[in-house]
């Protein structure tokens, strides 16, 4: 079998909400609609759309997890530098996310932290 695409579904509960917070990240909107908000991340353009939970949560036929309290997955955002890390921990702040672990060094030339979205999405924002 052959997968032309990849991409990811997430359930929000804020449309407005969420696309504030990824537009205000610098990342390029794919669309949207009364029932999601799509972005681009990265040079390949994965996409991930924010499906509003009443519309996604049907659709996978079982509850979503409550990513508040729980983790669903993390996706990694790469730097390239220690400093645009920093830069990133900075940007997630000022646009409402929360900053789960604060930059550290993870070994010789691992440096990274994690945040969550406004609905508790996780990501990592690494340079190695």
């Amino acid at each position: 079998m052959k997968t032309r695409k990849i991409w990811a579904n997430f359930g929000v509960q804020d449309l407005a909400r969420t696309t504030a917070f990824y537009t205000q990240l610098g990342f390029t909107s794919n669309g949207s609609n009364d029932q999601l908000t799509s972005f681009f991340f990265g040079d390949d353009k994965f996409v991930i759309h924010f499906f509003l939970k009443s519309v996604l949560e049907p659709a996978m036929f079982g509850p979503i997890i409550d990513s508040q309290s729980g983790n669903e997955i993390i996706f990694t955002l790469s730097a390239d530098t220690k400093q645009e890390v920093d830069e990133w921990e900075k940007a997630v702040r000022a646009a409402g996310g929360t900053v789960v672990s604060p930059p550290v060094e993870f070994g010789k030339g691992y440096y990274g932290f994690v945040f969550a979205d406004p609905d508790g999405h996780r990501f990592n924002v690494f340079y190695m």
